[in-house]
């Protein structure tokens, strides 16, 4: 599968999917928001819930058939759950939502929060080895040779580095052979499990699969165990490697990759959206699995992590067996984290790179977080702009004028639970230019705030809206992932479904409003990158 098709298929950023999968950047950009492996593919949808409300009927009588349906409690020790039954087939779907993610790094230990996603599939000391007594020397051995090899190469001691380096291959062999790689995939595929996957954002960690209904209890077994038992040091430095890799395909290597590392880093002057998920090369090579463990005991307590189960399942079952598998977990207070808040934009800000690519220029603005009150605002002000058959940005750039190949813009760059950037982006036409581009764009972006959108054009994006995240709850992992973002970031799920009637309620008077207090030269950052010959 193409790498873009699978960057965002779940929901979580659908407006970033936008920009992601018309831009063919493949994973580029995703290191701002899902990077690592990719999002797992849902299992075939169910029938919906219940019939979809039609646009011009309220959105209660769904929100009341899912409050009638839906389970939340916690656990002594402070971890939720929110359990839905969906009895159409026999099928569920899982998500542990981890609030934690780039934005809690330290500086200098970027990307832990990614590389601790990838360790969580290596398995514990009973699943993913042969032998953990016999594995385990092993593993400390290693960390004692990689703290030598770090030491010698500063030094400069090549020989010795040469020495320690084929101790270290052929210790990591050794290893290799004690391990059972990929014992927990193998579990979940042979007991008819799919889409066992994670991804990591600036905000949140999540994992995901799904499982017949009778594979409850394997469930949780396997999912309790994995954050109660894991063992960090397996496979770590080859893991580093594949994530190095990663990096080196998504930025070094690619022309848009640097541009949007350099466009964020310009864009913010404290706030931590300014760093790459990923993580920065050196942060990456530097980590240790101290490092790694340590973030975990910090971050991945009970009363940082929330579960969704929807599908076919009895509430009482699941709360029963989630006392006697995740009440294992002691009960430890949630770290909570300084993060520094972002000075208002005072000026325009510009970033200009000269690399052998197709000019592209991409222009952005500071808006509030998603809990703001006109957060719905924002999302129509993106569809207008963006969505659908007839968007504006596409009509006038790529159709009309043909000074782009394609041209859009959303909100909630790089994630949404802080303030973040409503980004637009134009990949300019051969034998136009990204100043070209600029002009069009903000005309675009102009009118918004100079003219009134027609009542038909607001309906229209309005319906579009509201299809959409309807449709995105009619797969049980699709539900699962919207009650959580809802439910962790905004302090409840109902606020997924208010999101809908805030929509609806929006008029031309507030597009202006909030057009005229965004797009404003002071609030802009521009990022320009030229072809280079």
């Amino acid at each position: 599968m193409n790498q873009l098709s699978y960057l965002y298929q779940a929901k979580v950023k659908k407006q970033i999917s936008r920009l992601f999968v018309s831009l063919c950047l493949t994973g580029l950009l995703c290191w701002g928001l899902f990077p690592g492996v990719a999002f797992a593919q849902a299992p075939t949808a169910p029938p919906p819930l219940m019939s979809q409300p039609t646009t011009q009927t309220s959105i209660q009588p769904y929100l009341d058939k899912v409050i009638k349906q839906l389970t939340e409690f916690r656990l002594d020790n402070g971890l939720k759950f929110i359990v839905l039954e969906r009895h159409q087939a026999p099928v569920v779907s899982f998500l542990t939502y981890a609030d934690v993610g780039g934005v809690d790094e330290e500086k200098g230990k970027t990307g832990v929060a990614h590389f601790l996603e990838h360790l969580a599939f290596k398995g514990t000391t009973r699943i993913g080895t042969k032998d953990y007594k016999k594995e385990k020397p092993l593993l400390d051995r290693l960390d004692v040779l990689a703290r030598q090899i770090k030491t010698a190469t500063d030094a400069g001691k090549k020989d010795e580095v040469a020495r320690l380096e084929a101790q270290f291959k052929k210790l990591e062999l050794e290893a290799a052979k004690i391990a059972n790689q990929n014992e927990l995939g193998q579990i979940v595929e042979q007991s008819g499990g799919v889409g066992l996957n994670a991804n990591t954002s600036t905000e949140a960690t999540r994992y995901f699969y799904s499982f017949p209904a009778n594979k409850l209890e394997l469930w949780m077994s396997l999912e309790s165990e994995r954050f109660l038992d894991p063992i960090i040091r397996r496979e770590f430095y080859k893991e580093k490697e594949v994530i190095l890799e990663e990096r080196r395909l998504r930025v070094e290597n690619s022309p848009i990759g640097q541009m949007v590392e350099k466009f964020i880093d310009t864009a913010y002057t404290v706030h931590p959206y300014k760093r790459p998920v990923i993580g920065y090369d050196e942060d990456i090579r530097n980590l240790t699995p101290d490092d790694v463990q340590k973030f975990f005991d910090t971050y991945y307590v009970p009363t940082n992590l929330t579960i969704a189960v929807v599908g076919d399942v009895n509430p009482a079952q699941v709360k029963q067996l989630a006392q006697v598998y995740f009440g294992r977990y002691k009960s430890r207070a949630k770290t909570q984290v300084q993060i520094p808040v972002e000075p208002p934009q005072t000026q325009t800000r510009e970033v200009t790179l000269q690399l052998p690519s197709q000019p592209w220029y991409l222009e952005g603005y500071h808006r509030p977080a998603m809990t703001d009150s006109n957060n719905a605002t924002y999302d129509i002000i993106g569809r207008l702009l963006s969505d659908g058959r007839t968007p504006r940005l596409y009509k006038s750039l790529v159709e009309k004028q043909r000074l782009a190949l394609s041209a859009q813009g959303f909100s909630g760059f790089p994630g949404d639970k802080y303030p973040n950037l409503m980004l637009f982006y134009a990949l300019t036409a051969p034998g136009h230019t990204v100043d070209e581009v600029a002009v069009a764009l903000r005309k675009e972006i102009d009118s918004l705030k100079n003219q009134p959108v027609s009542a038909v054009e607001l309906q229209r994006v309005k319906t579009q809206a509201r299809a959409e995240l309807l449709r995105s709850l009619d797969s049980n992992m699709g539900m699962a992932q919207q009650l959580l973002e809802y439910e962790v970031k905004t302090g409840s799920w109902r606020n997924l479904f208010k999101q809908l009637e805030l929509i609806a309620a929006v008029k031309p008077e507030d597009i202006q409003r909030v057009a005229a207090g965004t797009f404003t030269a002071q609030n802009r950052t521009i990022g320009k990158l030229l072809s280079k010959q």
